[in-house]
Order: structure tokens, then sequence, then C-alpha cells
């Protein structure tokens, strides 16, 4: 039978906060999260070429916009979920 953790919730994430502190001490975040963050950009050049038809340079014009657009549809929605949490909703 599994044991149960009796950690609360907060104890938890206080202890994944420490271990997340000591990983990002001994290494460069950048090297940590480089392929992830590679996976990333790369899917926004996917949907701007879906058939990888443009030009190398056209790709990356259209993926860089997709990124501005996303980074600015998540602004937006913050901007929401502020205003709901302020006026109780």
């Amino acid at each position: 039978m599994p044991r149960r953790d009796r950690r609360s919730a907060t104890e938890i994430s206080l202890q994944a906060r420490k271990a997340a502190h000591v990983l990002h001490s001994k290494h460069d975040s950048r090297d940590l999260t480089r392929k992830a963050r590679q996976a990333f950009f790369d899917s926004f050049e996917k949907k701007a070429d879906p058939f990888n038809e443009l030009e190398p340079v056209e790709r990356q014009r259209r993926a860089d916009q997709l990124i501005s657009a996303h980074f600015t549809d998540m602004a937006r929605r913050s901007v929401a979920t502020r205003r709901r949490q302020k006026h109780g909703g």
C-alpha cells in the first residue's frame, strides 16, 4: 500500500521551492531550460509554416509575430483576471 504524504500543500510547495533554489545554485538556469525554450519557440515556427514552404527569414518573421501575439494575449488575460479578483469575481 502506498505511503500517504502527510505534509500540507504549503509544506510540499516550500520543499519544492527549496529544491529549485538548490538546483539553480548548482547549474545555470539557461542550461536547465534550453531544450524546453527551444521546443516552445520551435512550436511557433511550426504554426507559422506547418508545411515548411517559406524561406527561413520569412518563417522566423511570422513566428516572431505569433510569439508577440501569444504574450500580448497572456497580458490581456492577466489584466482580466486581476480585474475580476479586484471586484470579487
